[in-house]
């Protein structure tokens, strides 16, 4: 993919037509006319489409594409599509990543893409001794499954390593856990793959009952890390700065209020992966048990005070794809990649987290300056007059047939 100059640093799109923002997003990120058609038409998903996507499939259901501005991660800009159907997240977002950008923007680092295979097996003799033997094959099994995957294994991934874990000496249980570099893709089908095809040669070797055969959506190998400063003065001021910090500090000492610290993080992060194609679901299920790993619920992110302002750092697994699945499904998914300009999954997980991160600040900043209700209400009014206009037929309908009664 050849990377086209993009500026993210915008102001003032919402005062714009939507016919017009499509312009200026088109005009500042260089799109091809297929993107400009799309916008132009309104986007959507047409129902030939959707029946291959789906099962049952009636109708199409929309969701908003928007775009959040003022993006800057590892000093390249980013025009981040987002679709959500709760108002403010992508103006603050937009809002965040505009004061984070003044101070260099977010800077990230992912994992190679590693995804987890399992293996379970029960009732197996000696279940010690057969971890220990597993152990000892592992090239056997490794075989097995790239043999499974063969185009995957062309290209240059597939499996690197694993883990044998008892779970129960009584049942006989244990699980292998095999690593498989997925490269770009998210990996879910490739590496239910490898667990069918490895888990014959696991019986062979060890005995027992075969169990289940699927991936984890706790991908531990497959992390993302992203960190950024912002200064007070950008912020609001030094009490403005202070309020984070202490409710930074509240989330990962209540576990009522960490709930809520990363309901706010992930709103940025599902919101971009639904506009992306991506399985947020897998997303959402991954970054809470990462919170929990250690048997008490934690915060995704931390914010600290420093002497100019406030570092954010947050880090969890994020198995994201930019080739298969709905990147190439979706007309919808294709345009928000071209509009995008990522590179590869590793890229694209690293702007996902930090969409959450400017998704996390905006919202703990608020609640530290003049609450979180101030902003948020006068776009959730706008949806409330978008519900009575949507009433307003209906009523004069039932009058009508009232009178005709």
């Amino acid at each position: 993919m050849t990377r086209r100059a993009v500026n993210s640093r915008m102001s003032g799109l919402y005062k714009h037509s939507i016919a017009e923002r499509g312009r200026v997003v088109c005009e500042a990120a260089a799109v091809s006319e297929r993107v400009r058609a799309y916008f132009a038409r309104g986007g959507g998903l047409d129902l030939e489409s959707a029946d291959k996507m789906s099962e049952n499939v009636v109708a199409t259901f929309g969701l908003p594409f928007s775009v959040a501005t003022n993006f800057l991660v590892n000093q390249r800009d980013y025009l981040v599509p987002m679709s959500v159907e709760e108002p403010s997240v992508v103006a603050a977002a937009s809002n965040a990543a505009r004061m984070v950008r003044a101070s260099g923007g977010f800077v990230a680092e992912a994992d190679a893409s590693i995804m987890t295979a399992q293996v379970q097996m029960d009732d197996v003799p000696d279940v010690e001794r057969a971890a220990v033997r597993l152990r000892e094959n592992k090239s056997a099994l490794f075989a097995a499954g790239d043999r499974s995957i063969p185009k995957m294994v062309e290209r240059g991934f597939g499996c690197r390593d694993l883990d044998v874990r008892v779970l129960s000496v009584e049942h006989g249980v244990l699980v292998v856990d095999l690593f498989v570099d997925v490269g770009d893709a998210m990996g879910a089908n490739c590496v239910d793959t490898v667990a069918e095809a490895v888990a014959p040669v696991v019986r062979s070797l060890v005995g027992g009952h075969i169990g289940l055969r699927i991936l984890s959506n706790l991908p531990l190998r497959r992390m993302v890390r992203v960190r950024c400063d912002v200064d007070a003065d950008v912020l609001g001021g030094s009490e403005i700065a202070d309020g984070i910090a202490k409710a930074s500090r509240f989330a990962d000492l209540d576990v009522f209020r960490a709930v809520t610290h990363n309901k706010g993080f992930m709103n940025g992060v599902d919101a971009a992966a639904v506009a992306l194609g991506q399985d947020w679901r897998s997303i959402e299920a991954g970054a809470h048990a990462y919170c929990a790993i250690d048997g008490r619920y934690r915060p995704i992110s931390t914010w600290r005070r420093t002497a100019r302002g406030l570092e954010g750092r947050c880090a969890l697994p994020l198995a994201v794809g930019s080739v298969g699945g709905s990147t190439q499904a979706h007309q919808g998914v294709k345009v928000a990649f071209e509009l995008l300009q990522v590179e590869g999954a590793r890229e694209l997980a690293g702007v996902l987290a930090s969409v959450g991160l400017a998704s996390n600040l905006a919202a703990l900043r608020a609640l530290a300056s003049e609450g979180i209700q101030k902003g948020h209400m006068k776009l959730h009014q706008r949806k409330g007059e978008a519900a009575a206009e949507q009433r307003a037929p209906e009523t004069a309908n039932a009058e009508t047939t009232a009178v005709i009664s």
